[in-house]
């Protein structure tokens, strides 16, 4: 059975070929061949792991707005085991408050769904922006990490199920 998740705004659903062109033209650089690899990855860890990244549409419009969904970050040793939240909407969805609204989306669906006991949310220092959200969300603040990829600064935040 394909998850569908509705919030008042939005529509979380699986990807589909024409997303491809929209998901590109939302990322750095623009490019449809990465776009593809990105929903094809996303794909697979639905397959594997029963968790993934949702496409994110604007339910007035059915337009793409973006990416938020659920992976396992093994590229971040110091935080497994954890599932990950983890989004990316473009402007109109930041503009409205909607990156709050998908992710509160997904993170409900880990706990309440899935029955993830702990969430964990990964950022840069110094983004305000993802720093927002998660306080928006409950999420806290326990800690910062290397990025083993380029040795970034990485702030983690934590939210744990009631037992």
């Amino acid at each position: 059975m394909t998850t569908i998740l509705r919030t008042p705004r939005l529509t979380l659903r699986r990807w589909r070929e024409d997303d491809i062109e929209p998901l590109a033209a939302l990322g750095p650089g623009g490019d449809p061949a990465a776009a593809r690899d990105d929903i094809a990855a996303w794909e697979r860890e639905w397959e594997e792991r029963g968790v993934g990244m949702f496409a994110v549409e604007l339910r007035e419009t059915r337009r793409l707005a973006g990416v938020a969904g659920l992976s396992v970050p093994a590229h971040l040793p110091a935080v497994l085991p954890a599932v990950a939240l983890g989004w990316r909407l473009g402007a109109v969805g930041r503009e409205r408050g909607l990156d709050v609204e998908a992710a509160r989306a997904v993170l409900d669906f880990a706990l309440r769904d899935r029955g993830v006991a702990r969430v964990v949310a990964v950022h840069a220092v110094g983004d305000a922006g993802s720093e927002r959200v998660l306080r928006a969300l409950g999420m806290r603040p326990e800690g910062e990490t290397a990025d083993p990829r380029c040795g970034g600064r990485l702030r983690v935040h934590v939210l744990e199920a009631c037992p």
